[in-house]
C-alpha cells in the first residue's frame, strides 16, 4: 500500500511540474515579447499639422512672419537657422520653418530631420535698396533683365541650386570697368546656398550674382555680413547701398524698404525630425 501511495505522490509531483513548466513557457513571450519594430508615425506629416506646435525660426525672416500666423503656434526665434535645427534634434521645438533650399543644406548635415515635401508657401526673392535711391533700384533692374537674358542668373543657379555638373557660376570679364567706386551690400552669411562663408569670402547665389550686378554698373562690390534683421535697417541708413539675403518681397517690408525685380522663386518649407 505504501508502494503505491508513494507511487501516486511521485506522479502527482510530475504532473504538477509539468503543468507549471507549461504555465512559465506560455507566460514568457507576453512577457519578454520584442517591442514592435515600427516606429511611431510623425506628429507632424503636412502644413495643416502645424496648429498649435511649437515652431522655430530665423529671427527676422519671411518665416518669422508666416510661422507666426499660424493659429495657437509658439514661435522660437533663432538668430541663425541651424540653431532651430539643433533645438528641433533636441526635442526643443515641433518644427522649423525656413527657406527650401537652405531647408535642404540643413538636411543634408542632419540625419535625424528631413523636410515635408508639401511647401507651406511660395515666394519671390529680390534685392532691397532704399526708398531714397530710386536710380540705384532703376539700374539694378535694367543689369537683372540683362542678366538673366543672357543666362548668367541662370549659370549661378545651376551652380549654387541646381548643382549642375560643370557649371561654373560668374566670372568678373578680365577687362571689367569698376571706376564708379564701391557698392556696399548687406546681408547675412548663414543661408547656403545664397550666401555662406568658404574660407575668409562670403559666396553663394547673391554673393556672385551681386557681383555681377556691380560688375554692369561699374563698381566694385563690398559685402557686410551683419543679423537678417539688421540689413534693411542698414540700407535705411546708408551703411549699406542694398541689401540681398534671399529676401522676399512683403508688404511690411514695402513699408519702409524698396524691392528690385525678382530675380528668383523659392517657398517657405517645413523641416521635422524623422
Amino acid at each position: 500500500m505504501k508502494k503505491i501511495t508513494a507511487l501516486l505522490l511521485s506522479i502527482m509531483m510530475l504532473l504538477a511540474v509539468t503543468a507549471c513548466g507549461s504555465a512559465s513557457s506560455s507566460a514568457t513571450p507576453s512577457s519578454s515579447a520584442p517591442a514592435s519594430s515600427e516606429s511611431a508615425e510623425p506628429a507632424i506629416k503636412s502644413t495643416a499639422d502645424l496648429v498649435g506646435k511649437k515652431i522655430g525660426v530665423q529671427l527676422g525672416t519671411t518665416g518669422d512672419i508666416y510661422a507666426s500666423d499660424i493659429e495657437d503656434a509658439t514661435i522660437e526665434q533663432y538668430n541663425k537657422a541651424f540653431e532651430a535645427v539643433q533645438a528641433l534634434s533636441q526635442g526643443k521645438i515641433d518644427a522649423v520653418m525656413v527657406d527650401d533650399q537652405v531647408a535642404k543644406a540643413l538636411a543634408e548635415n542632419n540625419d535625424d530631420v528631413t523636410v515635408l515635401e508639401e511647401p507651406f508657401t511660395v515666394e519671390e526673392y529680390a534685392i532691397c535698396v532704399s526708398k531714397d535711391k530710386s536710380d540705384l533700384t532703376a539700374a539694378i533692374n535694367t543689369a537683372i533683365a540683362e542678366l538673366k537674358a543672357d543666362g548668367t542668373l541662370q549659370a549661378i543657379l545651376d551652380k549654387y541650386i541646381g548643382q549642375v555638373e560643370g557649371a561654373k557660376g560668374y566670372e568678373s570679364p578680365a577687362d571689367v570697368d569698376r571706376s564708379k567706386g564701391t557698392l556696399v551690400m548687406a546681408t547675412n552669411a548663414e543661408f547656403p546656398p545664397y550666401e555662406y562663408h568658404e574660407g575668409d569670402s562670403i559666396v553663394g547665389v547673391d554673393a556672385e550674382f551681386a557681383k555681377a550686378i556691380c560688375d554692369k554698373l561699374g563698381y566694385e562690390l563690398k559685402i557686410e555680413d551683419m543679423a537678417f534683421d539688421a540689413i534693411i535697417a542698414a540700407v535705411q541708413s546708408g551703411k549699406a547701398d542694398f541689401g540681398a539675403a534671399g529676401m522676399t518681397i512683403t508688404e511690411d517690408r514695402l513699408m519702409s524698404i524698396d524691392f528690385t525685380d525678382s530675380y528668383c522663386t523659392a517657398s517657405q518649407v517645413i523641416i521635422i525630425k524623422k
